[in-house]
């Protein structure tokens, strides 16, 4: 009913490949945006902003680098974390090196130091797959946190061992540090994340981008149509780990203020991973749904039921939180493998036809 491409004629390939070539895609999306850079802004207290949307937005960025990875191009991960930390402490090395140059563009450099060290993990993906190749880069998870640890140099010789995010400024604002207001925040992390997505969208659209899904279907029927396995999965290892390394930077500057090496453990490797599976492999927007879903259902369940007279403690929540998520993984992994995106597919077919069956 409010779902209908009827009409809407492409003239040009260029046309018929557009990002959004549906008019319903593009005011959708038109909302969206709108909604995250007016409304939101305008509506939100310092609460919804610090420990809601700050963090979805660094979370669904982490995402979107696994999938590109998972999702795209087939090759397991559970470094993530690791290489998101990679990305931490790269920023905090060059805020101190340079200390005059625009930090937002000091945490997009910072990327390229987790890119060459995602590279560096990936190479043994051209011999090993899988499982194996899981192994790998879950023994990377573990040798660079022993290196955030071990190498006091990272982290400026700090007796306590922390990254401590500086205070900077960006065109007279203060955007990181203790002083930095949770609104020029959120827009700072917003702008990355939306600009990443839109780089990634295109990519993914592109001859790379279908190189790694060809590498992901059928990695032989692939070598023999051209496509050079190996340089492709390095590069689907450094695009992911630049955009994890982003993220992690964003995590700390733009959310935490400071972090210690356990903030880039193995648990976060795995609740990124949690996020793609729920959110549907191989979908940029699924990587939204997933990071909403496991970052905001602690914080439902535990001030909805309250709204109502219940009184829910921390630990429950936590331990409901596990219990939903766990069920779910099970769920989507036998009943459908995509995730939340497949989901939201499937109803949006639903609206084509409505009201004659499908």
């Amino acid at each position: 009913m409010f779902y209908r491409e009827a009409g809407q004629f492409k003239t040009s390939y260029k046309a018929d490949q557009a990002l959004f070539p549906i008019l319903q895609d593009k005011v959708g999306m038109a909302v969206i945006l709108a909604v995250a850079f007016v409304l939101i802004p305008l509506t939100a207290n310092d609460f919804f902003l610090t420990s809601i949307m700050i963090p979805f937005l660094v979370f669904s960025l982490a995402a979107i680098g696994l999938n590109v990875l998972t999702g795209y191009c087939g090759q397991l991960s559970l470094g993530t974390g690791a290489f998101m930390g990679v990305g931490a402490y790269a920023a905090y090395k060059l805020t101190t090196i340079f200390p005059d140059v625009n930090v937002v563009f000091l945490v997009l450099a910072s990327g390229i130091f987790s890119a060459l060290v995602g590279a560096i993990f990936g190479l043994p993906s051209l011999r090993i797959k899988g499982l194996y190749l899981a192994v790998t880069t879950l023994a990377a998870q573990f040798f660079l946190e022993w290196c955030f640890i071990r190498i006091p140099w990272l982290y400026n010789y700090n007796a306590s061992g922390a990254i401590e995010v500086p205070t900077r400024e960006m065109f007279g604002v203060i955007v990181s540090g203790a002083e930095a207001t949770p609104i020029a925040r959120y827009f700072v992390v917003l702008s990355v994340v939306v600009f990443i997505a839109f780089l990634v969208a295109n990519v993914l659209r592109g001859r790379i981008g279908r190189s790694w899904m060809m590498i992901r279907d059928m990695d032989i029927a692939a070598e023999l149509m051209g496509i050079r396995p190996l340089q492709t999965k390095l590069m689907a290892f450094a695009v992911s780990s630049y955009i994890c390394g982003v993220a992690g930077a964003m995590m700390v500057f733009f959310w935490l203020n400071a972090a210690e090496p356990s903030s880039y453990s193995i648990n976060l490797s795995f609740q990124i991973l949690f996020m793609v599976i729920l959110g549907g492999l191989g979908s940029l927007g699924g990587a939204f749904m997933g990071a909403a879903f496991i970052w905001i259902l602690p914080v439902f369940l535990k001030f909805i039921p309250g709204t109502i007279g219940l009184e829910v403690g921390a630990e429950t929540v936590q331990h409901l939180t596990f219990m939903i998520v766990g069920a779910l993984i099970i769920f989507f992994l036998i009943v459908e493998p995509h995730g939340f995106a497949r989901l939201w597919q499937i109803a949006k077919q639903k609206l084509r036809v409505w009201p004659f069956p499908y």
